[in-house]
């Protein structure tokens, strides 16, 4: 435990790359070998569940650090983070514990079934022995929530270094259901996932474009497709089974049943990369429906008919992985999308697409066509080098992503709360809301986007502008005006709006503007009916 919790200490106060990769390979060559896998598991997302409620943590710290209830929450509110507040708190002398990561990970896997008056003994037995930052790690691995600065792609290049294999054999092992309590960390990282029939590839992730695609090479080298609004997916078939990963290594197979039609449709070693959606499949063109739909439907446990109905999904295929089980990334996309087009062909049903190719003479053409996506309920263009390789993560050359701008409002301040980690003493977390009436109500929430100055600069107006604390949140005297701009949006009922909108970010600062200045709901539903008449 004391050498993870060494690590994590470093890796936190560094920004350097160099030094980051340096620290993993450190670690890894030094760790015992039951404490690499779960290591590993962290940081590839794999964090153990929660077996104990936060309020049973913060009755049981206050206890502990014989305080009352009313100033342990003032103490929580302030640091802004609870396993740092617990931390803080209970802190003691005694640093007798030599237990493991992974026996530490084994313990609070334990928890699940036990009683209440067993799962106290056990965390103050913890924070008795532990010190300071390993009550830390402690804490923030029983609540699921620790956060690592690292990526995971700083994860695959250290162990690259460290072992000799190549950074995509390691990233395709660290894909998948794979379990630290049953695998060793030799088994996976040595030996591979090559029995785990479910296992998905990377995938090859595009960048922002650059210049309008001035920099590229004739626009007939490419092939383009439009960007869809949905989720990105795998479709494996493998000795007779039919697996759905989502890029966020999420099994969703059964959120899908219209799909599981291609366990026998499909070959035996086919991989497909396609957008999950929700899908008009009486069209005879593809008319996707609104994301949030996508959104109700992920969430649910259940796929009943009656969803099935009301929001009805299917895939937009992109690419094909694995080809009658082989590997075929390394074809060019040329060869590939001839492969995906007789797959298409030979699935003919209705929940399943095939990106239609976008074709230009130009690239002053295709931003003309480019500035249309949403008139076909699209986020923008994809721009793919005909003769490159299916490679893993955001490289840079031969993906390109060109998204429509954002859609914008001007909204006023209204609540703030403070961030976490290194942003824990400033307010970095907003809420802005548009008029209707002559009231301001929410419509979004968003923490990026602006310089650290101005974050400085907003934290001390709204210390200075305090209406109201509930808890951790500030009501704040509504005054700035920013700009906000977001990918799309739709009516909502659980909105006081009436309004939800899709990854918001703040654009700027709009020091220019008074509050009255800012938008209203009115104008932002008058922009949701153009938006929708437009792509219908």
């Amino acid at each position: 435990m004391k050498l993870f919790v060494e690590l994590f200490r470093t890796l936190d106060s560094t920004n350097s790359t160099h030094l980051k990769v340096a620290l993993l390979k450190n670690y890894f060559h030094s760790a015992h070998a039951e404490d690499k896998i779960w290591a590993l598991a962290l940081f590839s997302g794999r964090r153990p569940k929660r077996n104990i409620a936060t309020s049973q943590l913060r009755e049981w710290a206050a206890e502990t650090a014989d305080l009352p209830a009313w100033l342990f929450e003032e103490c929580y509110h302030n640091v802004g983070d609870l396993g740092e507040t617990i931390a803080l708190l209970v802190e003691n002398k005694n640093h007798t514990s030599l237990l493991s990561l992974s026996q530490w990970f084994h313990i609070i896997i334990d928890l699940n079934g036990k009683t209440e008056s067993e799962k106290k003994a056990v965390i103050l037995q913890a924070w008795h022995t532990l010190d300071k930052y390993e009550i830390l790690v402690f804490n923030k691995l029983l609540m699921g929530s620790l956060r690592v600065g690292v990526s995971q792609t700083l994860v695959v290049r250290a162990l690259s270094e460290l072992t000799g294999i190549s950074t995509a054999v390691i990233t395709h092992r660290l894909m998948g259901n794979w379990d630290p309590a049953k695998l060793s960390f030799e088994q996976l990282i040595f030996s591979g996932q090559e029995g785990e029939i479910s296992t998905p590839y990377p995938f090859f992730l595009a960048q922002p474009i650059e210049d309008n695609g001035k920099g590229l090479s004739e626009v007939n080298d490419w092939f383009v497709e439009w960007k869809w609004d949905g989720i990105r997916a795998q479709v494996i078939k493998r000795k007779g089974e039919l697996f759905i990963w989502s890029r966020g290594e999420e099994l969703v197979t059964n959120k899908f049943p219209e799909l599981h039609f291609l366990k026998e449709a499909l070959g035996d070693g086919t991989v497909l990369d396609g957008e999950l959606v929700c899908l008009d499949t009486s069209a005879s063109e593809i008319q996707t429906l609104p994301f949030g739909w996508l959104q109700k439907r992920i969430s649910r446990k259940n796929v009943t008919k009656k969803v099935m109905e009301s929001s009805p999904a299917g895939i937009i295929l992109y690419d094909v992985l694995e080809f009658k089980g082989e590997d075929i990334r390394s074809k060019i996309h040329s060869e590939r999308r001839k492969i995906l087009e007789n797959i298409f062909y030979g699935l003919s049903h209705k929940t399943v697409r095939l990106s239609p190719l976008v074709v230009s003479t130009s690239w002053e053409q295709l931003k003309t066509i480019q500035l249309k996506a949403r008139e076909v309920k699209a986020e923008g263009l994809m721009i793919k080098r005909k003769n490159a390789a299916y490679q893993s993560g955001r490289k840079k050359g031969d993906w390109w992503k060109w998204k429509v701008d954002p859609m914008t409002a001007d909204a006023v301040l209204v609540y703030a709360q403070k961030g976490h980690g290194k942003r824990a003493e400033l307010f970095t977390d907003y809420t802005f809301a548009v008029w209707e009436q002559g009231k301001l109500l929410p419509f979004a929430k968003a923490y990026s986007g602006l310089t650290d100055k101005e974050i400085t600069e907003i934290d001390r107006f709204i210390k200075a502008n305090t209406l109201e604390k509930f808890g951790p949140v500030r009501t704040v005297k509504p005054e700035l005006v920013f700009e906000i701009g977001f990918e799309g949006m739709q009516h909502s009922s659980r909105h006081k709006s009436g309004i939800a909108v899709r990854f918001p970010r703040i654009l700027r600062w709009r020091k220019d503007k008074n509050a009255e200045d800012a938008d209203t709901v009115t104008q932002l539903k008058k922009m949701l009916d153009e938006t929708s008449r437009s792509s219908s």
